[in-house]
């Protein structure tokens, strides 16, 4: 199996490293020195590990063959791919994988179904849900525990207390506005 660890952002200097946004929790056995890692475009890679440091708190990599900015800076935006067991889970209760939670159908505690997972945002603060509704709209559901209050991946569903305003149309806000008023 597959997995996305990494996205290769800006080039960092003159000499070929680049900045990565870390997708794993394991960056130190996924992204070590001699780690070979798939590409997504394909035609980027495989690339393999030459060296990994941590410079004000971002992991800066450099990749055998890559010796200059320009050769950096052309890998920006590409994915980073590991070969992992299918056996390995993450080790928490409340742990997932990313291909674990896309396609998983999107529903409210009272059942009403808001739509279907189809990437996962993975920001500093928090990781956010993209949910693509029935009517092909995006909402951004933040992956919180006052939010997203089950994960049953043998319903294939995760079930949302969201708060007011988080998926309600903007009609439906302004409609209730005009009612208070």
């Amino acid at each position: 199996m597959q997995l996305v660890v990494a996205r290769i952002g800006r080039a960092h200097g003159v000499k070929g490293e680049v900045t990565v946004e870390v997708r794993t929790d394991e960056p130190e056995l996924r992204l070590g020195p001699g780690a070979v890692l798939a590409t997504d475009p394909p035609s980027a890679g495989p690339l393999t590990i030459e060296t990994g440091r941590v410079h004000s708190g971002r992991l800066l990599l450099r990749f055998e063959g890559v010796t200059d900015r320009t050769a950096a800076e052309a890998l920006r935006n590409t994915l980073l791919i590991a070969e992992v067991d299918p056996e390995e889970l993450p080790e928490g209760e409340d742990e997932y994988y990313d291909h674990q939670l896309i396609d998983l159908d999107v529903v409210t505690e009272d059942g009403t179904e808001v739509g279907r997972i189809t990437e996962i945002s993975h920001l500093p603060s928090q990781d956010l849900f993209i949910v693509e509704r029935p009517d092909g709209s995006e909402v951004m559901i933040p992956f919180v525990e006052e939010i997203v209050t089950d994960i049953d991946l043998a319903e294939q569903r995760a079930v949302i207390a969201p708060p007011p305003g988080l998926i309600d149309d903007r009609a439906e806000i302004a409609s209730s506005r005009d009612e208070d008023a």
